[in-house]
């Protein structure tokens, strides 16, 4: 086996075992779920939509279908009534006027920063408590994790 690589068996253990504790680690943190998104009526293919939109900045209704691999007169009825709740504007493409091209609006935004600083406040709350030391080997974890997916990224 590769020790950069865990596509080995004993890498494949591994994994395994760390996603079998991120599951513990998530059931302990017990996540607490703000009243105001229990309430809301958005539905999780409006959720992926805003979620879609804030990764890519903006994008034409026909990307939005195929990034979802849903068709192209469901996406646009999901941005229809992310439109109607103000969370995503519509314009004109500047290279195409007849293409459709979709972002998030501020309230929009204001959604997906909700959902960051949560997750945040989790993590901070999983850190809380681990000496200097079990700190620093969070950090170096995360840098790792960090340069893995980057590495990724920028040779795809």
């Amino acid at each position: 086996m590769n020790p950069n690589n865990s596509t080995g068996q004993d890498g494949k253990q591994i994994v395994r075992r760390i996603l079998k504790l991120s599951n513990d680690i998530f059931q302990a943190l017990k996540l607490a779920i703000p009243s105001e998104w229990l309430a809301s009526d958005m539905t999780v293919a409006q959720l992926r939509v805003l979620l879609l939109l804030h990764a890519d900045g903006s994008a034409r209704m026909s990307s939005i279908a195929s990034s979802l691999d849903i068709t192209l007169s469901t996406a646009t009825g999901i941005v229809d009534n992310l439109v109607k709740k103000e969370l995503v504007v519509r314009g004109a493409d500047p290279e195409d006027r007849r293409l459709v091209i979709c972002e998030l609006s501020p309230q929009g935004q204001a959604i997906i920063s909700r959902m960051w600083a949560l997750g945040q406040i989790q993590m901070e709350r999983l850190l809380d408590g681990l000496s200097l030391g079990e700190l620093q080997k969070a950090s170096e974890v995360a840098e790792i994790l960090l340069h893995n997916v980057t590495s990724r990224t920028n040779s795809a």
